[in-house]
């Protein structure tokens, strides 16, 4: 890896698949592109990735965002590209087309997103990291932020994630263990607008691919363990300029007085296999029905107690499953939040 590149740059183009996971591949470019027009359109074959059918198979990556690529170093990128259609149509599985067309309709409210996004580790033979073979850890307690040996695992890779978000020039705000042992959370924000989107799942991307390294699995599945241990979720805190500004607090009831009328809606675009985290039990509401409160973990919204205090800042949606597409959840969050209902 220490060899010259005489000249060369590695663009490694990612993008998300028809099963909202991540594909990626690498392009040789004749030189360090200086934006993201000077990167070609490339393709490939939808039919390997659920997004096409084999007759007409060809899916094109149009670049939208580059990242300083961690692994490779130097002068090569990480190139984060949508999907389109031959027709010139965006794939159905394009999330990002529309959000970003969201995002620019709703600008002037001068959107912010901060994303947390919990995650499970499992070992080679899909048992959760460091878990006992064929047993159990002791019960939830010790191991949410905890320091030490049984308490926490795999702190080397989150470490190493970290570093690579870091490095890429992801907009990473800080990590920490969580509730269920082998359980991690890294959170991203303040993005503005698509910035969330793109961020996060080029974070995603760099955990998935520094975990390669180590031989260690990643789910974002929101119930990772039946029974009674905490679930994953993709915690979305949200506010516009009028919210945090004196006197904000209006606009945030008014926001999530919106939000309740549209409860089913959001649910719907807020990840697969939800109903299995979204039980009532382990800080989280229950799916069929909404609710808010200051400084509450059992409720849909959240609205922390400095902010309910103060008057003004952002309030928590903590509905969104660990494994939602931030391209869903952003844009229907500013739908909802910024339009008429």
């Amino acid at each position: 890896m220490d060899l010259p590149q005489n000249g060369a740059v590695q663009a490694e183009y990612i993008w998300i698949d028809g099963s909202n996971g991540l594909r990626s591949k690498t392009k040789t470019l004749n030189k360090k592109p200086a934006s993201i027009d000077d990167l070609p359109e490339w393709n490939f074959d939808g039919s390997s990735t659920a997004q096409a059918p084999g007759e007409d198979s060809d899916v094109y990556l149009r670049p939208v965002a580059i990242f300083p690529d961690p692994f490779r170093r130097g002068d090569n990128i990480l190139v984060l590209s949508e999907c389109w259609n031959a027709d010139g149509t965006p794939n159905k599985f394009n999330y990002r087309h529309e959000c970003a067309k969201l995002m620019e309709a709703h600008k002037d409210k001068a959107p912010w997103f901060g994303l947390e996004q919990e995650y499970t580790l499992f070992d080679e033979f899909g048992a959760p990291y460091g878990w006992p073979k064929g047993g159990f850890p002791g019960p939830q307690g010790p191991y949410y932020c905890g320091v030490g040996t049984g308490k926490v695992y795999c702190r080397d890779i989150v470490e190493a994630h970290y570093r690579a978000c870091l490095y890429a020039g992801v907009t990473i705000s800080g990590i920490n263990a969580e509730v269920l042992p082998s359980q991690w959370e890294f959170q991203v924000g303040p993005c503005e607008g698509i910035d969330m989107g793109d961020h996060l799942w080029i974070a995603r991307y760099l955990l998935h691919r520094v975990a390669e390294d180590f031989g260690v699995k990643i789910s974002f599945h929101p119930k990772p363990i039946p029974g009674d241990w905490n679930g994953s979720g993709l915690h979305t805190n949200f506010s516009t300029q009028e919210m945090r500004e004196e006197g904000g607090m209006k606009a945030i009831y008014d926001a999530i007085a919106k939000l309740e009328k549209r409860h089913k809606e959001h649910i719907a675009v807020y990840g697969d296999d939800n109903a299995l985290r979204l039980t009532g039990r382990h800080e989280t509401g229950n799916i069929e029905a909404f609710s808010f409160g200051v400084a509450d973990r059992g409720s849909s919204i959240r609205i922390p107690r400095s902010c309910a205090k103060e008057g003004y800042g952002y309030f928590e949606d903590r509905r969104p499953a660990s494994n939602a597409c931030p391209y869903q959840i952003t844009a229907i969050m500013v739908e909802t939040c910024c339009g008429a209902i």
